[in-house]
């Protein structure tokens, strides 16, 4: 059996496994930054329809979920497995909102590094042989987000210009066989994540407190896989945000690695500059829609033939930040390629 362990926390797939449906579903204010026209539905009413916001979350899951089946084509009942997560206590959003599905769910929990982590293990489940299908997802809520881990919006503190702004959206993809239809791109391997934490405290900055896992990542990725940054079109973090953007890039340089000039983070991008989000967009859902949503088009149209996608998380809770913990962060990074053939 060939070995499939790649360096020290590395996956390289023998068979990499396609990605053959995404779906983007976002809410109003990410419908109209600059990648509107991108994303496959905007959901204007932030309820959903809904009567709370976490019932709101849930409803976006579902949708998500539905859409991301039916693009793919292959039906629901040869989704084997589901691996989603979100930032609810108790991944409310995702048990609530995948329930109607009646699928077998990997619960999972990675802060807004979710999406990452939840394709590694959707891809690994696939590449084993352990399923045809997968689907892999996640979502955030600003509101639902804000009520959980901020304060209560009604008391309309004045927001610093560290803060992100929670991406309200879910983003979905189907993991199949290399031979499944509708392809947009392989998972070609995975670098998952270790926690790494600089000590920060400051909740309302979350760039700071990820920049350092994402960092670890990266390297350990280049390591393992013994490649350069050079060697991909796009390295793309989740949502470090502009603060969290310098400190990424200089301690890369440190290590001997200069992204520069080919980095993308998915929090400075979703939201245009005259949005009034501070540092960018934040939330397990920010990644998601960007990569459901534009990044594997790219990648689907051949614009891009190489992508390092990064999704970032900031490991706190209500409960750690009130006793005086730091915030840890984490990233999960999974290497992406264009089926397109120069």
């Amino acid at each position: 059996m060939e070995r499939k362990q790649q360096g020290k926390q590395s996956v390289r797939f023998a068979c990499p496994p396609v990605i053959c449906g995404a779906a983007s579903i976002v809410g109003e204010k990410e419908g109209d930054g600059p990648f509107g026209d991108q994303f496959d539905f905007i959901e204007m009413d932030p309820l959903v329809g809904g009567d709370t916001w976490e019932d709101a979350e849930g409803r976006l899951q579902e949708k998500a979920a539905e859409m991301a089946i039916t693009k793919a084509g292959c039906g629901k009942d040869a989704i084997r497995y589901v691996v989603a997560g979100d930032l609810l206590g108790q991944l409310m959003a995702s048990s609530f909102g995948l329930m109607s599905l009646q699928k077998p769910l990997f619960g999972v929990y990675g802060a807004c590094s979710t999406m990452g982590e939840s394709m590694g293990i959707g891809a690994m489940l696939v590449e084993g042989g352990y399923a045809d299908y997968v689907l892999a997802m996640t979502s955030s809520h600003f509101a639902s987000a804000e009520k959980q881990f901020r304060f209560p919006l009604g008391y309309a503190n004045q927001r610093p210009k560290a803060a992100t702004w929670t991406v309200t959206g879910s983003g979905a993809v189907i993991i199949g066989t290399p031979g499944a239809s509708h392809a947009m791109a392989r998972i070609k391997g995975i670098t998952t994540g270790k926690i790494v934490d600089y000590g920060v405290k400051d909740t309302m900055n979350m760039g700071a407190c990820m920049a350092p896992a994402a960092a670890d990542a990266i390297a350990a990725h280049f390591t393992d896989f013994g490649s350069r940054p050079e060697e991909y079109d796009r390295i793309i973090t989740g949502d470090l945000g502009m603060v969290g953007e310098d400190i990424l890039i200089d301690i890369l340089r440190e290590k001997g690695y200069e992204i520069a000039d080919r980095y993308m983070d998915c929090g400075i991008e979703i939201y245009g500059k005259d949005q009034n989000t501070q540092a960018g967009g934040s939330g397990c859902g920010c990644s998601a829609v960007m990569l459901a949503g534009y990044i594997l088009k790219q990648l689907e149209a051949g614009e891009w033939k190489r992508v390092l996608f990064v999704p970032t998380g900031a490991l706190l809770s209500v409960v750690s930040f009130n006793e005086g913990n730091s915030i840890p962060g984490i990233a999960h990074a999974v290497l992406l390629e264009s089926l397109v053939e120069d």
